[in-house]
Parts: C-alpha cells; sequence; structure tokens
C-alpha cells in the first residue's frame, strides 16, 4: 500500500482555547517555522480561542459579542466566512487595516475587501450604483464581491493606496452575526500568512497565525472552499477580477454575456507593476512548499502520466476521484480533488489538500488542468495561481519519461 493522505472529515472539530490532540504538534509547528523576525512579531500577541457552534445563535451571542468587542478596539479577529475564513480589522481605522498587512507579511499595495452585514449598510463608505443594488439583490449575501469607487472615510491603507473599496456580505451566519455585531465595516482578506493556501477551517488559520492576531472565532469548515468572486462594476458591465462561488455563467444568466467579462489575469499570467484592484491579481498566492505543475491533454494522456508520476515518492498527486483506488497504491503521496465532473467538491477540496501536502515530504505535486466551467473556473484559477502558471503536456511528459526508461 502506497503512501496516501486522506481528506479530513468534514466533521471538523473546533477548539476551545487549547489545541486539539492531533492537531496541537502541527499548530505548533506552523507558528516555530517562522523566521526570527515574524516569531518576536508573533510571540507580541495572545490569541484568544473563542469556539462558535454555527448552528444555534443564542448559544453563541456572547462569543460573538466578544470578537466584536476585540475588533472595535483595534484588535485582529479570524473568522469563518461561506469562502474561506477571515481576518477582520475596523475598515475605519488605518492602525488595524496596517497590522492585517503585517500579521500575513502581505504587500501593502494589495487590497482588503470591506464585509458588511448587510447591502445598504455599504452606502457610507463606498458609491452605490443601480448594478450595485442589482447583483446584491440577485446574489447576495453571498461570495460575491463588488469593486467600487470608495468614499473618504475608508483609509488608504484599506486599498492599497486606490480610488476603489470591495465590498462584500456574506452569507455565513457566524459571519453575519459577527459583522452586525461589530457595528463598523469589517477589513478581512483570507486569514493565512501569504501567498499560502487560504484557510477553510479554524486549525488552518492556527496553524498560520496563532500568535500574531487577537482572536479566531473558531467554527467548522468554509462550506465553499474558495475566496469569493471579484468583479468590477462599469456602467452596466462587470469584469470577473477573480473567480469564485458565483460563476462567470451566472452572472452571464442575469446580466446577459455582452455585459459579463473576464480579465485576462484570471486565465493567463501576466506583468504589470500596476497596483491590483482586487486580491489574486498581481502576487503569488495559494501555494504550497513543493512545487506544482499541472498537466493538460486527453483523460487518458493525464491519467496515464499520473499514474507514471505516483511511482516516485517524492512525488504528490491531486487527482480525480475516479482515479484514486488506483493510484492510492502507489509510492505517492496521493490525495483525491474530487469527481472530474464536479467542481463544487473540488472547490470545497483545494485549499485544504494543498496544506495537507505541505505536512508531508513531497517536493513536486502534480495535477490535472481542471474544467472551466461554474465554479471550476475558480478552481482553475487556484491551480494555475499555485503553479506560477506551470503547464506541461501529458504526452510530452509520457515520452520523456519512456525515453528515460529507454537509456
Amino acid at each position: 500500500m502506497g503512501k496516501t493522505a486522506p481528506i479530513p472529515s468534514p466533521q471538523h472539530k473546533t477548539v476551545d482555547g487549547h489545541f486539539n490532540n492531533a492537531d496541537d504538534e502541527t499548530a505548533k509547528q506552523g507558528i516555530s517555522a517562522k523566521t526570527p523576525a515574524q516569531q518576536a512579531q508573533h510571540d507580541a500577541v495572545h490569541t484568544v480561542l473563542l469556539t462558535v457552534d454555527g448552528t444555534d445563535a443564542k448559544k453563541d451571542e456572547q462569543t460573538i459579542i466578544q470578537a466584536a468587542e476585540i475588533l472595535r478596539n483595534g484588535g485582529l479577529v479570524a473568522f469563518p466566512t461561506e469562502t474561506v475564513y477571515g481576518l477582520g480589522g475596523n475598515a475605519l481605522d488605518a492602525s488595524a487595516a496596517a497590522r492585517i498587512y503585517r500579521a500575513k507579511g502581505r504587500p501593502s499595495d494589495n487590497p482588503l475587501i470591506v464585509h458588511v452585514a448587510n447591502a445598504k449598510d455599504a452606502a457610507p463608505y463606498c458609491h452605490i450604483t443601480p448594478l450595485y443594488e442589482a447583483l446584491t439583490d440577485a446574489f447576495c449575501p453571498g461570495p460575491l464581491t463588488m469593486i467600487l469607487d470608495k468614499k473618504p472615510c475608508i483609509p488608504d491603507t484599506v486599498t492599497g493606496g486606490g480610488s476603489t473599496v470591495g465590498i462584500r456580505i456574506p452569507i455565513d451566519p457566524v459571519a453575519h452575526a459577527f459583522l452586525q455585531a461589530c457595528g463598523v465595516p469589517v477589513a478581512a482578506p483570507s486569514a493565512n500568512l501569504s501567498g499560502h493556501p487560504s484557510p477553510t477551517t479554524a486549525q488552518h488559520v492556527i496553524h498560520d497565525l496563532f500568535g500574531a492576531v487577537d482572536a479566531i472565532l473558531c467554527g467548522g469548515e468554509s462550506q465553499i472552499g474558495l475566496e469569493s468572486t471579484v468583479v468590477k462594476l462599469d456602467g452596466e458591465d462587470v469584469t470577473i477580477l477573480r473567480p469564485g462561488g458565483i460563476s462567470y455563467e451566472q452572472l452571464c444568466d442575469f446580466l446577459g454575456r455582452d455585459h459579463v467579462h473576464i480579465d485576462p489575469t484570471v486565465l493567463h499570467r501576466t506583468q504589470s507593476d500596476a497596483p491590483p484592484l482586487a486580491p489574486g491579481m498581481k502576487y503569488k498566492h495559494y501555494a504550497p512548499r513543493a512545487a506544482v505543475t499541472l498537466l493538460t491533454g486527453t483523460d487518458q494522456d493525464v491519467d496515464c502520466a499520473l499514474q507514471a508520476l505516483a511511482s516516485d515518492a517524492s512525488n504528490g498527486i491531486l487527482c480525480y476521484e475516479e482515479r484514486y483506488a488506483l493510484l492510492s497504491k502507489s509510492p505517492a503521496v496521493v490525495l483525491s480533488l474530487g469527481a472530474r465532473n464536479n467542481p463544487d467538491v473540488q472547490a470545497h477540496r483545494l485549499f485544504a489538500a494543498l496544506r495537507q501536502f505541505d505536512q508531508t515530504d513531497v517536493r513536486h505535486i502534480w495535477a490535472p488542468v481542471p474544467q472551466k466551467k461554474g465554479v471550476g473556473l475558480a478552481v482553475y484559477n487556484r491551480l494555475m495561481k499555485a503553479a506560477g502558471f506551470c503547464v506541461v503536456e501529458a504526452q510530452t511528459l509520457l515520452q520523456n519519461t519512456s525515453e528515460h526508461k529507454g537509456v
């Protein structure tokens, strides 16, 4: 039997102020793996772990109020959403925003998304347009971020120096209750170290940011597993800057195909010194420690290439569910991304899988190029970014492998 590493169960354990058994060493290793400068910074903050049930609003009320008070007093609070966990600070407080950048090691021109509890709550912070109102009626609360012209009350620190701001209204019940309790707009990128795979569980946040933030609201797994769709609004048109839980097809069905565009950075590597309008556009994102390469070609060629690569124990293989039973018997570390034609499951599993590879000794991760339909476009985008757009033809790899064996 080869080395396999199953995806963690959706029944994620929450924490109650202490690390949970098997996760204890993982979390501690995440803290100790930082540079001396990062370690000193992390040691300076006492992190409170606050458990929420997520299904009983009354039971969670006092815990959420406690977390909101920490944020209002200038603290940073990580909290669950339906997409990924976010790292929140008061969006009206430039110093809180600066702390977010420092805690994550995030470039200062990479803008933060501003979260509010209800669509109407955004009016004091940005210039509302008819298209914003139409989109919020159709898709919000939900995994959609809209880029609008900001008002002066939003510090430039939050927007990376830009004149626009991203607004999102989460549907997750804990996130909604937390935002309501805060009473201020909450600037929140993903709650992970910059460049790493985004966190979909509280333990992922603990691993990356314990000791760097003031509190972590520990709930269950994020339902979607990938960040929100980010769209720039321009008259009656939208441009997708980052694909996510609201698909291109959904936006086309609502607005008409002629009114929906996809920014080139979604599909291709681009070089630009201009500040990004949205997170995920400019810098390296979502990357595990090991190099990632994607395989393209016919299903048969890709499957055969993955099978050949799985014979090397230093490889990590991220395969479709249909091939998992066979490949899991090989020496490589093999994880299932989900069924070939189920992008929703792929989205839910992707970041957890990339993080799980980080707990192994694999030196190279190989995966198929995902289909780009529906949420699959977001899975494609995240894997392409994680791989630095490194794609090889499966047939070419098979030929090279065959020639090497023949020498």
